[in-house]
């Protein structure tokens, strides 16, 4: 089962807002995907929210867009930024990735971010979305959302 931006955000707005607040903290993010071998491969990338989704923007034949025509499978990590705060916590967002060919729609976006021209254009479909926090310096707290699953928390000493 898999979501996407607009969905998670109705279902558990509190960390949708956290969540998408660490990834507008920076520009640039880590996405994992799947080279042709099976491999992980990361990559740097800038993540942007709009009209409900969580979109990938790419360079034409970059690697990580030849992964996901290939495997639509990833992770994305926000950049934690500098030093060991993690102010709002460490955030990850995994499930799949899907081209978007549709003209219009990638139109649309173009007048939005302005991306460099050819581009490749992925939308998401969320499988998870993992925080992870430290609670008045004595908890590790993990929160756990998946599509059709209550959001899961989880408190370590």
């Amino acid at each position: 089962m898999a979501a996407n931006w607009a969905s998670f955000t109705t279902a558990e707005p509190d960390l949708a807002r956290t969540v998408e607040g660490r990834f507008g903290s920076y520009t640039h993010h880590v996405l994992a995907t799947l080279r042709k071998d099976g491999a992980p491969r990361t990559t740097g990338i800038e993540v942007r929210f709009l009209a409900g989704e969580l979109w990938l923007g790419m360079m034409p034949d970059s690697l990580k867009a030849l992964d996901l025509r290939r495997d639509a499978r990833f992770a994305l990590q926000a950049n934690p930024g500098e030093g060991t705060s993690m102010g709002g916590g460490d955030v990850r967002v995994a499930g799949r990735a899907v081209e978007v060919e549709d003209d219009a729609t990638k139109a649309r976006y173009h007048e939005e971010v302005e991306p460099p021209e050819p581009f490749h254009l992925f939308r998401t479909e969320l499988t998870e979305v993992v925080r992870t926090y430290v609670e008045d310096d004595r908890y590790l707290v993990v929160q756990i959302w998946q599509p059709g699953s209550p959001l899961r928390t989880l408190k370590r000493t």
